[in-house]
């Protein structure tokens, strides 16, 4: 049941102004998730999911019948929220 992970240009650039480990710390977490990705993750808002990393969260939207996780915004955890 390994989903796949795609990453917005939203997200793919916040990533990039991050500083290297961080950046790290979070993409490895993501690669962990995809075997079982409902152990991490927690309803958000309407369809979407929510995924703690430290002081980062991720909002993410699942594509059950093609099994993607699509990571449409991280953030800090006081701004993602009031997106």
């Amino acid at each position: 049941m390994t989903y796949s992970v795609k990453l917005s240009k939203n997200a793919e650039k916040f990533l990039d102004n991050l500083q290297k480990n961080i950046a790290l710390r979070i993409l490895n977490k993501l690669e962990e998730i995809k075997d079982n990705p409902f152990h991490y993750l927690e309803h958000y808002e309407g369809e979407g999911y929510k995924l703690r990393i430290g002081d980062y969260r991720a909002l993410i939207d699942v594509d059950f019948e093609k099994k993607i996780l699509f990571v449409r915004v991280i953030d800090k955890r006081g701004r993602i929220y009031k997106r």
